[in-house]
């Protein structure tokens, strides 16, 4: 959205809640929201909740959106996020960026638009003869940038079959069906052996257990972008640290590229991207 647009938003929003909120209360509307496709995710303080209906009304209408979510947790191993529905019924939406088309259901899968420079930068990294996999797929929030734009050949593997549903939605919204493959299944069954060039490991938390599956399924000479959390006290050594030594175990050097802030995980936490190549010893 357009800064001269989101100032002239503001003002119109207090100006009409100002009239239906008690006293006090227009002071701490939101003055930052997420808007995703035509749904918009909308954070509210306690003090606002009695009125929630009203408030999200408001901002549907003044920013002409169909759904407004109220902000909620990210939670489990999908990451799904837990949000309420305060305003319409239909959480589908299509989501365009960077020239790609994003369609997800916002209530039940997490898109981040924190992470838009990462998923910009994607469309430029990989050659149009490399093989890409991505491990952890989602409804391609990484790997369509480079089958799209990089015109590589793309293996998109996601778990779960809801987020699957739309991913496969998306490589035919996006016209890359010729050069992306999806995969219904947990990475670790995944049969791929010595194939690929390049792998996205876009999860959190946990990734550095999925790294000897990484290594399985990549060239005897690869790079893997590797996404993790990691305190800030143990920065700049970790997460890199880590990988190159889980790497040594399985017979691979590791050489850092390049590393990446992504953006603040929680107080004091840190999600990070790690480019790094990795070669047989």
């Amino acid at each position: 959205m357009k800064k001269r647009k989101t100032q002239l938003i503001k003002p119109r929003i207090r100006e009409i809640l100002s009239k239906k909120l008690p006293e006090g209360l227009v002071g701490i509307l939101p003055k930052h929201w997420v808007q995703i496709g035509d749904v918009l995710i909308l954070p509210l303080r306690e003090e606002l909740l009695p009125y929630k209906y009203e408030i999200a009304k408001v901002y549907a209408e003044v920013l002409g959106v169909k759904t407004v979510l109220r902000k909620g947790w990210i939670l489990g191993e999908f990451r799904e996020p837990h949000y309420e529905v305060i305003y319409g019924e239909d959480t589908v939406t299509v989501h365009k960026e960077n020239g790609i088309l994003y369609k997800l259901d916002v209530a039940r899968i997490m898109f981040s638009p924190a992470n838009v420079k990462e998923r910009v930068r994607m469309a430029s990294i990989a050659k149009p003869n490399e093989l890409v996999v991505d491990m952890f797929a989602g409804i391609g929030h990484l790997s369509l940038p480079i089958a799209k734009h990089c015109k590589a050949k793309v293996i998109a593997i996601e778990k779960n079959p809801y987020t699957f549903k739309f991913l496969v939605e998306n490589i035919e919204l996006n016209k890359v069906q010729d050069r992306m493959t999806a995969y219904n299944i947990d990475n670790r069954e995944f049969p791929g052996e010595n194939i690929a060039d390049r792998i996205l490991m876009g999860y959190v938390i946990k990734t550095h257990e999925f790294i000897p599956k990484a290594l399985e399924i990549a060239k005897d000479e690869a790079v893997i972008h590797y996404h993790n959390t990691v305190p800030e006290k143990l920065m700049p050594k970790e997460p890199f640290e880590t990988f190159q030594r889980i790497a040594k175990e399985h017979g691979y050097e590791a050489e850092l590229l390049e590393s990446r802030i992504i953006k603040r995980y929680a107080p004091g936490v840190w999600h990070v991207v790690l480019d790094v190549r990795v070669y047989k010893k």
